[in-house]
């Protein structure tokens, strides 16, 4: 396969992002694949899907995106009882002009921290399913454009967790990809007892500015894919829908959020061209929420690393492009 001519991203974009992720890395010292797939979500112009039990860092992540890039964060605590109106906003009755005016809800925003999405009813999760797609919402008969760049990080405990609405295959694929925190390194959970730090991701310093950050958006969308990669991709797809172990196989938006992550993933590594190792290693956390295994005989549903790691074999059949 034949690399592009212009092997790598332009000095100063690479400079930008380097600097970037050593940012966030400080706000999250010990996880630097999670940093990694955070900002390729956000540079591929998807949301990210953190699941992980609490207090392990999803709120510091978030903060500490929100601050490099000088955007903008909101946080919604999503409970039982929680609204779509609280989520998007309402129109109110100004008495003084005798007129309804909107009040704009938290999803105005640059960085939206859904925390604990999976304990909100299912109306009010899909109330979020247009602002991810489309980039607007839809209020009283108005259609409001979100600002940009626009980016939701939901966090969800794991489903064995009391009062826990799964979240439906709809909601899911509106992420671009799905990781999980974990708990930090020992050393450095000692170190945080040491230092009795509680926000680390207050020390991080901006690194871009919101339309900075646009127009690297932009520029992953023109990350070369060669066409032996992109039948590699599809190769992948159709082996998730053509297999017996998956009752749900990925859609084409899967394929394609797998492109677009490999783009970002390759703009991170200071390349403007795919190769397969963005490809492979990202197979798992972009497609592994939007398949489903088929359910045993017994009954139970199959845990998240039996999912990962039935993917991780179909990939290892599929033969690589040279």
């Amino acid at each position: 396969m034949d690399m592009p001519a212009a092997a790598a991203v332009r000095p100063v974009e690479a400079n930008e992002l380097d600097q970037l992720r050593r940012a966030i890395q400080g706000a999250l010292d010990g996880k630097e694949d999670v940093v990694e797939l955070a900002l390729v979500a956000l540079l591929a112009r998807g949301h990210l899907l953190v699941e992980d039990v609490p207090g392990v860092g999803k709120t510091t992540l978030a903060r500490a995106l929100a601050q490099a890039v000088g955007g903008d964060l909101k946080r919604v605590q999503f409970t039982s009882d929680l609204l779509p109106s609280d989520v998007l906003g309402v129109s109110v009755f100004d008495q003084r002009n005798a007129e309804f005016v909107l009040r704009q809800g938290p999803v105005f925003t640059n960085i939206l921290l859904a925390d604990e999405l999976n304990r909100a009813s299912p109306r009010t999760q899909s109330a979020l399913l247009e602002a991810m797609n489309e980039g607007q919402v839809s209020l009283d008969g108005q259609t409001l454009p979100l600002p940009d760049p626009f980016f939701v990080i939901a966090t969800q405990n794991p489903q064995d967790f009391a009062g826990t609405y799964p979240l439906p295959e709809s909601q899911l694929d509106r992420f671009i990809l799905r990781t999980k925190i974990g708990y930090p390194p020992p050393q450095v959970e000692l170190r945080l007892l040491l230092e009795g730090k509680t926000n680390t991701a207050r020390a991080v310093p901006q690194i871009l500015e919101p339309s900075r950050l646009v127009a690297l958006q932009r520029d992953v969308a023109r990350v070369s894919l060669d066409p032996a990669l992109a039948s590699y991709i599809q190769s992948i797809a159709q082996a998730t829908r053509n297999t017996s172990s998956l009752s749900l196989g990925a859609s084409p938006r899967g394929a394609l959020a797998l492109a677009n992550a490999s783009r970002a993933r390759a703009t991170l590594r200071g390349r403007n061209y795919v190769i397969a190792d963005d490809v492979q290693d990202l197979v798992v956390p972009v497609l592994g929420h939007r398949v489903r295994l088929t359910v045993a005989n017994d009954g139970f549903a199959p845990s998240r690393e039996e999912v990962d790691a039935t993917l991780r074999d179909l990939v290892a059949r599929i033969p690589v492009p040279l």
